[in-house]
């Protein structure tokens, strides 16, 4: 194990100050997400280096589609969340509290990382807060050989952490479920309070981390429009018109296989309405062959990348111009 970073003792127990969950955790027991335990008077990891998941993908199918579009990254995960979705489709490692995995120190995988070729790293398929340690000085690592890395969260995270690590991480796509809606969270995420995850979006931009956001919409229970225009508002009032705006479709699995899919349709209206309020990308991902993944020029409507089920056919930019308005396109590529 290794010692955790963000905490302080209080009453005899020891304050986790990683997650908006903020446990207060006692001797020999751990936090919500049980990889963060209370020995001896010390907060210990207990995931730290022992990957579980690694897969080499392109970097649209986090998704992200404007951070060094159609490049390579390696995307790791080790077990344990911070939430409890009854939808998640990694449920078999997020909910974990403790395996072997595959041993690694940040070194070895920087190394790795060289050796294929690759220059981006991902923290995704469970939630990255929980593996801060490793991610944190994989990250400080990356940044001294121009190895970009990348968190796909949930947002869960506390503005101390967002700053300790905002200088060495890249980019984060915050991954939002249902609009935001408090009840959905509460019923089916175990999360009283969606707040923390406007805190998480405001701080990420304070540290200049780029910044792309996902809403999964889900049928029936997590549809609501109105919390999706109140999303969309917030995200323009304190963000940028410019954010990438990614909905996903719902996909029955784990304990709600019950529940429909969510129709293209019903997507395609909730791009409407965000193009309505306001917000320049705007993208339906990997659902069918349509051109809702392709990216525009806001100013002339020119086909600036062209992407088909997430993967990218072509590229059609002048640095970061538009090549037919010169109008400044917001994509970091190499």
């Amino acid at each position: 194990m290794e010692e955790a970073l963000l905490w302080e003792r209080e009453s005899g127990k020891i304050r986790c100050e990683l997650c908006a969950r903020r446990c207060l955790i006692s001797e020999g027991k751990a936090g919500f997400c049980g990889v963060r335990v209370n020995k001896k008077g010390i907060l210990y990891s207990k995931n730290y280096g022992k990957i579980l998941l690694m897969k080499e993908q392109l970097i649209e199918k986090i998704p992200m589609f404007h951070f060094y579009p159609n490049f390579k990254t390696l995307s790791i995960a080790s077990f344990g969340c911070n939430m409890r979705c009854k939808f998640c489709e990694n449920a078999d490692i997020s909910e974990k509290t403790s395996g072997k995995g595959e041993k690694y120190n940040p070194e070895e995988i920087i190394k790795l990382v060289n050796k294929k070729g690759i220059k981006i790293i991902s923290f995704t398929y469970t939630e990255p807060t929980v593996n801060f340690e490793f991610a944190f000085k994989v990250a400080r690592l990356a940044k001294r050989y121009n190895i970009k890395t990348i968190f796909r969260t949930n947002g869960y995270i506390t503005s101390d952490a967002i700053k300790k690590i905002g200088k060495y991480l890249d980019a984060v796509t915050v991954y939002i479920k249902a609009s935001a809606d408090p009840d959905f969270y509460k019923k089916y995420m175990d999360i009283d309070d969606v707040n923390p995850i406007f805190d998480s979006l405001k701080s990420f931009k304070k540290h200049r981390v780029f910044t792309e956001i996902s809403n999964l919409i889900v049928p029936k229970v997590g549809d609501n429009e109105e919390f999706n225009k109140k999303l969309l508002e917030w995200i323009i009032e304190n963000l940028s018109s410019s954010i990438p705006y990614h909905l996903l479709a719902f996909t029955p699995t784990y304990k709600m296989k019950n529940f429909p899919s969510t129709q293209l349709e019903t997507l395609k209206k909730f791009a409407l309405n965000a193009k309505m309020v306001g917000l320049r990308y705007i993208y339906v991902s990997g659902k069918n062959k349509t051109n809702l993944e392709n990216t525009y020029c806001y100013n002339c409507g020119a086909l600036i990348i062209e992407r088909s089920k997430s993967i990218v056919n072509k590229i059609n930019l002048v640095g970061d111009r538009c090549p037919q308005c010169g109008f400044k396109i917001d994509i970091i590529k190499e």
